[in-house]
């Protein structure tokens, strides 16, 4: 019988700096997901996009980056999770380079999807080596941080990188043109790849082998689905569930499965994933029209789109710091209440009466679930499938919003649609809110007896 894999390579690892290391790649890759929004109307006009296609140029990040996270998170654990998340940290920055030079509008939507491949590839593996840095149950020594204090931390970094993504991508969009909102986030992930190499110990591979066609079976249904919703293809529709069923079927079968059917009933992993793949939903569809109703019915410039955010984001860090000592039902209300009066907004509408409480009511919303699902998410889950926990988490929220996108923007394709828009995302939080009540039912009282 081989030896266990260590759980963890924290003695000797200054926890605190090489938790900002890895933050700060998981803030570059939320950030990408929506530092974009507010440049789609000077993307549109510089190369020429129409409102289908401009739709691809955040769902090919999305997309790619969610239907491949599952394989991504199994390289992490069989190949060593600091190997590849320099390997992803590598592939992601080259990318954001090539689409910050793209000439024309294929190139750039190709460069997005190549950025989707190398955020799938790291996101996993810096999740897991948290996981192994600040292990379940131990005492935190000199001031350090708990797993769930640490885990608050990811979550208020990863709220953090949606919401400042919009501002970001307000001024560089104003000031630079749109190109800089890709270029912005080369010199931060060479920053975080190198504090990496410095700061994180190499870690010990698991070994074992990889479910090659179950990989391409999920990762080519997941792209069906999407293709359907975006284009309206039926076919595709069918073909996309066939394949996810056959997945789901092999995964019971094979020695060597993505997602080992263990790992499903460990904790509330299984629960909170579905709840995640809503809360995706809700998160991307929020930040991608949210700009755009700024901008193309209020008038906004990007800056001021931009900058309006504001109160979004400082909401979104706060509540996710806070996460472990707030009530999960208020937060969920919160994020529910505030997408309903987005439906209400009007057309000649106001910062101060549209949008400030609103933006206030679901930044805190889904500051708080965003922390709570992602630790229920790991909890209880073995240190040699922590790659995989992570991926799998990961995996759910990017494929909510890639399908959420898909269908809010076949739903509402123009900015103009917005009522429609903010009103299926609050029928998306309603169900989001259901599920979720459902997975922490329960969960209080084990948090108590193990605050990790």
């Amino acid at each position: 019988m081989g030896r266990a894999p260590r759980p963890t390579r924290a003695s000797g690892v200054e926890q605190g700096p090489a938790l900002v290391a890895l933050a700060t790649a998981q803030f570059v890759v939320v950030l990408s997901t929506s530092i974009v929004n507010v440049a789609l109307p000077a993307v549109s006009g510089g190369l020429g996009l129409s409102s289908g296609a401009l739709s691809w140029v955040v769902n090919a990040y999305v997309l790619a980056f969610g239907a491949l996270l599952l394989p991504g998170g199994r390289f992490a654990d069989l190949c060593g999770r600091r190997r590849m998340f320099a390997a992803g940290t590598t592939v992601f920055a080259l990318a954001s380079l090539a689409a910050g030079l793209a000439p024309n509008a294929g190139a750039l939507i190709a460069a997005r999807a190549a950025q989707g491949v190398g955020a799938a590839l790291l996101a996993p593996a810096a999740l897991a080596l948290v996981l192994l840095i600040f292990p379940p149950g131990a005492k935190p020594q000199g001031g350090g941080l708990t797993r769930g204090a640490a885990l608050g931390v990811w979550g208020a970094v990863s709220g953090a990188g949606g919401a400042a993504g919009v501002i970001l991508g307000g001024v560089l969009t104003e000031w630079y043109g749109w190109r800089a909102v890709f270029l912005v986030v080369v010199p931060i992930a060479v920053t975080s790849l190198g504090a990496t190499l410095l700061l994180v110990p190499a870690d010990r591979p698991t070994g074992g082998g990889l479910d090659l066609v179950g990989a391409i079976a999920s990762t080519t249904g997941l792209t069906a689905l999407v293709y359907a919703l975006t284009a309206g293809q039926p076919l595709a529709a069918v073909a996309g569930l066939a394949l996810l069923a056959a997945f789901a079927d092999r995964q019971r079968r094979t020695t060597t499965p993505l997602v080992p059917p263990r790992l499903l009933r460990t904790g509330r992993v299984a629960a909170a994933n579905l709840a995640m793949t809503l809360l995706g939903a809700v998160w991307v569809g929020l930040f991608y029209f949210l700009p755009l109703y700024q901008q193309q019915v209020l008038g906004y410039s990007a800056l001021a789109a931009g900058l309006t955010q504001l109160p979004l984001a400082l909401t979104v860090v706060v509540a996710s710091t806070l996460a472990p000592r707030l009530p999960d039902r208020a937060g969920l209300g919160a994020a529910l209440a505030a997408l309903t009066l987005l439906a209400l907004a009007r057309t000649d509408g106001t910062f101060a009466v549209d949008l400030l409480g609103p933006s206030v009511l679901v930044g805190a919303g889904l500051g708080v679930a965003f922390v709570r699902l992602t630790t229920l998410a790991t909890d209880g889950v073995p240190a040699a499938d922590s790659g995989l926990a992570g991926g799998l988490v990961n995996t759910t929220r990017q494929t909510g919003g890639a399908l959420g996108l898909a269908l809010l923007t076949a739903l509402a394709p123009t900015a103009g649609d917005h009522r429609t828009a903010f009103a299926t995302t609050a029928l998306i939080a309603l169900l989001t809110t259901a599920a979720a009540l459902t997975t922490l039912t329960g969960s209080t009282d084990r948090t108590r007896r193990n605050p990790s």
